[in-house]
């Protein structure tokens, strides 16, 4: 997983890639001038935790292809990491929608990819931390940005089902959500194939 860096990440990262390529192996030390022990530690820390270089032995790395990471921070995070939340979520919406359906429907791309996720009230400061310490972009009811991101929306009580690993809104609301707008009337049909006219 590839995540987006801090400019002094970035430096470090063009550095390193500039005299070495993602062929040649390097060590920390190729630091030591530049910068002190502890911010040489925090340096490889963060390309490491954000899939920028790679360790090829317990001292050396190697730089992963800058176009690799590129297309790596577009890509859908949020379904893997919202596995290990401590607290409950339901996807809802357009989301829910999607997992229900099979991704008959599918509402995202590389350049948009909005998920909508209920989330206890109480719970709010947890979810907007959550998704920050994963740099994803979180917004309360409403918002937008390039790529992934999320869209929270607190609820005071929340009822949740598990479909395809994931906690995701009863699927009598997905379907009447489906219902609703001719737009979702392919995903529509195909979950009432699926569960059966009983769910509409």
């Amino acid at each position: 997983m590839y995540s987006e860096i801090p400019q002094y990440g970035l430096r470090a990262y063009a550095l390193l890639f500039s005299r070495h390529g993602s062929r040649e192996e390097f060590k920390q030390s190729e630091l030591d001038w530049l910068v002190g022990e502890s911010m040489k530690k925090k340096i490889f820390a963060l390309l490491l935790r954000s899939g920028w270089i790679r360790k090829t032995s317990r001292t050396e790395y190697k730089c992963v292809k800058p176009e690799r990471v590129i297309k790596g921070l577009l890509e859908f995070k949020v379904p893997d990491i919202i596995k290990t939340a401590e607290r409950d979520y339901a996807f809802t919406g357009l989301s829910a929608i999607e997992i229900w359906s099979d991704y008959a429907y599918i509402q995202r791309g590389l350049e948009k990819s909005p998920y909508f996720v209920k989330v206890l009230e109480k719970d709010l400061d947890y979810w907007k931390d959550f998704f920050s310490r994963a740099n994803i972009p979180v917004y309360v009811n409403a918002g937008s940005t390039i790529g992934e991101y999320v869209i929270l929306v607190p609820v005071k009580k929340l009822h949740y089902t598990k479909q395809n690993g994931l906690k995701v809104e009863e699927l009598k609301a997905t379907m009447a959500a489906a219902r609703s707008n001719s737009i979702y009337s392919y995903a529509y049909e195909y979950m009432k194939d699926k569960y059966g006219p009983a769910a509409a």
